[in-house]
C-alpha cells in the first residue's frame, strides 16, 4: 500500500469535490460540510457522469447526469444497480488530504 498527500483540506470548498489522478487511477475526492473526506471512482458507473460535480450530502453522493445516489463509506447504490469503487482517505494531523492506494 502507498500513501499520497493530495493536498490540504482547503483545496476542496465544502460540499464539493474534486478529481484527481493518482496511481494511473481516475478519483474523485469529495469533501462534506462536516469536513469528512470520501474517495471514490471520478466517473459514474452509469453513463459516465462526472462525480466530483455532483451533489454531497453527509455521506451521500448524488450524480449529477441521473441522479444516481451512492453511499460514500461503502460504494453502495441508494439509487442506480451498481456501485461506486471507493478508495481509503483520511486526514493527517496537519489539515492534509491522505489517500492511501492498495
Amino acid at each position: 500500500m502507498s500513501e499520497t498527500i493530495v493536498g490540504p483540506l482547503e483545496s476542496i470548498p465544502p460540499g464539493e469535490g474534486r478529481n484527481f489522478e493518482i496511481g494511473g487511477e481516475k478519483i474523485a475526492i469529495l469533501r462534506n460540510r462536516a469536513d469528512q473526506v470520501f474517495a471514490v471512482q471520478a466517473n459514474c458507473p452509469h453513463k459516465g457522469g462526472p462525480l466530483a460535480d455532483g451533489l454531497v450530502s453527509g455521506s451521500m453522493l448524488v450524480c449529477p447526469l441521473h441522479a444516481w445516489k451512492f453511499e460514500l463509506t461503502t460504494g453502495e447504490a441508494l439509487v442506480g444497480e451498481c456501485g461506486l469503487k471507493t478508495f481509503a482517505v483520511r486526514l493527517d494531523d496537519k489539515g492534509r488530504i491522505v489517500l492511501t492506494m492498495a
